[in-house]
């Protein structure tokens, strides 16, 4: 049957309307949806007033003076930009420091063995990432676990303030996702020919040459995958600085939903949603251009 044949086209039409329409209901209606409420003006109790007004962004970068109207630069919600972007990438890399000799773990595991500590390691992430995130903060409580187990030792006279920290929150981030992390690794390792790392040794490769020269470029895409796949919720997420950082450590997510909640400015909230988004979508086509330039070179 020829790919132009109306009735195939017709039937593969039918086979994706279901997908199509999903996406656009719940993707593509709310991203518009939010961009047009981000070009609005607030409502004096929440919602939106339906006349047109840029002010949502200029305000992530300006204030207006209360004399003369003028606009002044305020770095204000760049910190906070800046600080949840600086999360997300330390989040990132630990989660790949962790994450990668695990994947590795697993993939040189005999096969009758693989998908015993694929399920141990996906069993914590059954649970609602809500308690999982409450327990940890029991756990990092000045009267909590680790700082008993330090002050029995002897290590520490007075609890660390672990909870409602920096720390805190970068610890919630890697446990939240790092099984996205090991899992993309684990898929690349899974179709690598290991045979090829006794190859280099055979000609004298050392350890550090068979890593770098060998087993991490022919993974990479696991790796950039595992990388996007930790960063891009981190950058966004909402519960760890919530709960972990006590509200004092506020995150891109916690400045969206503050304004929606407590603020009462759905334009500004929008208008900072589209902000993430787009710089979001800016980083995955510049990976993406990366990768197609990386693949190209290779052949």
């Amino acid at each position: 049957m020829s790919k132009s044949d109306p009735t195939h086209n017709r039937r593969n039409a039918l086979l994706a309307g279901p997908a199509l329409a999903v996406i656009g209901i719940f993707l593509l209606l709310p991203l518009g949806l939010m961009a047009v409420y981000s070009l609005l003006k607030p409502g004096a109790y929440g919602g939106v007033v339906w006349q047109f007004s840029p002010e949502a962004y200029i305000r992530f970068l300006f204030d207006r003076d209360i004399f003369d109207d003028s606009l002044v630069l305020t770095t204000d919600y760049l910190a906070i930009f800046g600080r949840s972007v600086l999360q997300g990438a330390i989040a990132t890399v630990l989660c790949l420091l962790a994450g990668f000799p695990v994947a590795y773990f697993v993939a040189t595991r005999p096969e009758n063995q693989k998908n015993i500590w694929l399920f141990l390691i996906t069993i914590p992430y059954w649970v609602n990432l809500l308690i999982r995130t409450v327990a940890l903060l029991f756990v990092l409580r000045d009267d909590g676990p680790v700082n008993s187990l330090l002050e029995w030792l002897g290590i520490i006279k007075d609890p660390l303030p672990l909870a409602y920290s920096d720390f805190a929150i970068g610890l919630g981030l890697i446990y939240s996702y790092l099984p996205f992390m090991i899992l993309p690794i684990y898929s690349a390792l899974e179709r690598f020919d290991f045979r090829l790392i006794e190859a280099a040794y055979d000609l004298y490769a050392g350890y550090r040459k068979v890593l770098f020269g060998v087993l991490i470029p022919i993974v990479k895409p696991g790796i950039v995958a595992g990388c996007l796949l930790v960063f891009i919720p981190s950058v966004g997420s909402f519960l760890a600085p919530d709960i972990l950082g006590g509200g004092k450590k506020m995150m891109i997510g916690n400045l969206i939903v503050m304004q929606f909640q407590g603020s009462r400015n759905w334009p500004f909230g929008a208008a900072v949603s589209m902000i993430l988004l787009t710089v979001t979508l800016v980083l995955l086509l510049t990976v993406a251009r990366r990768a197609g330039d990386s693949l190209k070179n290779a052949h």
